[in-house]
């Protein structure tokens, strides 16, 4: 089984310091970043643009996705995609024709990727699971950092998990939102492999590479009949 991943978001970053954090996280061991682009607090957090995205790219060889967490994600896919994000996500409550949105993205050479908030059905993508190459499900609703983990999605991530298996194809199957060190045991248990964090890495006072390793270990101590079939990714809390 693959080991999960960590991906770190970099929303509670030092925009100041931008790029050097962006290489603490690759010293960290971390899988892959997250770039997450909501568009009611976008004025407030001008370093998720593409272009800060693009002057950080040679600062690590992990892969970038963007989250799109906004309407019309369309007009933006070919900026974050030239700002070398190798993943692009967006939700299916923002984006009218969803198929076309995901054929774009993949026409433009990036994998296309779905995130579903907490209200949001799984039957919303279940006629484009063929355009899907990873998948996002919201632990918390979208919009601000330290939310509470909404453990009522566990049977959610669950589902999704037999949806990719039923489709037999390696779907990275992530987890964001609200996550403390023991739900990431818990998502994991459900069938995540990628957990997305923030608040847990940059504001750990061991730091970020204690925090990974922890959460590593947390992790790995999940065993496989645990982890049930075997899934992809994991990234940590928002």
């Amino acid at each position: 089984m693959r080991a999960p991943w960590i991906v770190p978001s970099v929303l509670n970053a030092d925009p100041g310091r931008l790029y050097e954090e962006v290489e603490r996280l690759d010293a960290a061991g971390v899988d892959a970043i997250q770039w997450g682009r909501d568009g009611r607090a976008l004025r407030a957090q001008p370093h998720l643009r593409p272009e800060f995205i693009k002057a950080c790219r040679d600062a690590t060889d992990v892969p970038y996705e963007a989250h799109l967490m906004i309407e019309v994600p369309e007009r933006w896919i070919d900026q974050y995609v030239e700002a070398g994000c190798e993943t692009v996500i967006v939700h299916p409550e923002a984006s009218v024709h969803l198929h076309r949105t995901l054929q774009e993205i993949r026409r433009m050479g990036a994998r296309a990727g779905v995130a579903l908030n907490p209200s949001t059905p799984l039957e919303a993508i279940r006629h484009v699971m063929g355009s899907i190459d990873h998948l996002l499900v919201m632990t918390v609703n979208p919009g601000f950092g330290g939310q509470a983990y909404i453990a009522e999605m566990e049977p959610k991530i669950a589902e999704a998990r037999r949806m990719i298996d039923a489709t037999g194809r390696d779907i990275p199957l992530e987890v964001d939102g609200g996550h403390l060190l023991g739900d990431h045991r818990r998502c994991r248990r459900c069938g995540s492999r990628h957990l997305r964090g923030r608040l847990a890495l940059f504001r750990n006072p061991d730091g970020i590479a204690a925090c990974v390793a922890e959460c590593r270990a947390i992790l790995a101590a999940t065993t496989e009949a645990e982890a049930g079939s075997p899934i992809s990714a994991i990234a940590g809390g928002k």
